[in-house]
């Protein structure tokens, strides 16, 4: 998959050994407290500790992103109201992007146009994603079904 246009990679550069380490340490303090409000104690710019609260639905947000650092992998933050290139939205959906156009023309997806240029939401975009995703694991489950039968 390429990156968005607008994506780096963590400081423009995969994580280090070290920073996947250091990942993989803090999930794992992480989880071992996201069933209640955590709280983090991090020094200032002046060295002074700060206590910072972190929700379980932020813990869960903050894990899932430092699973993907610990793992080595390029990870990309898209606000929902981005509003987003055809290239961009086809990179996320790991699709070229003619066939995201044919999405977008047969009205799967809501765009807008800015000038001549087709514009996807992120939010419309991530939400044609689940609908394709649970389509499919329904699809999946479906199959496994049948296969079951004929054992």
């Amino acid at each position: 998959m390429t990156m968005p246009a607008h994506a780096q990679e963590l400081g423009g550069r995969l994580p280090s050994e070290s920073e996947k380490a250091a990942a993989n340490h803090l999930r794992r303090i992480l989880a071992a407290h996201a069933t209640g409000d955590a709280k983090l104690r991090v020094l200032d710019d002046e060295q002074k500790p700060a206590e910072i609260t972190l929700t379980p639905a932020l813990s869960g947000l903050l894990m899932e992103l430092l699973r993907h650092i610990g793992r080595g992998d390029a990870v990309t933050l898209v606000p929902v109201h981005e509003m987003l290139t055809t290239q961009q939205a086809a990179d996320i959906l790991n699709v070229s992007r003619p066939f995201l156009i044919s999405l977008l023309e047969k009205g799967d997806i809501h765009y807008a146009k800015v000038g001549r240029h087709r514009r996807i939401r992120a939010e419309d975009l991530f939400g044609y994603k689940r609908r394709r995703d649970e389509k499919r694991n329904k699809a999946l489950t479906d199959l496994a079904e049948l296969d079951a039968e004929h054992l």
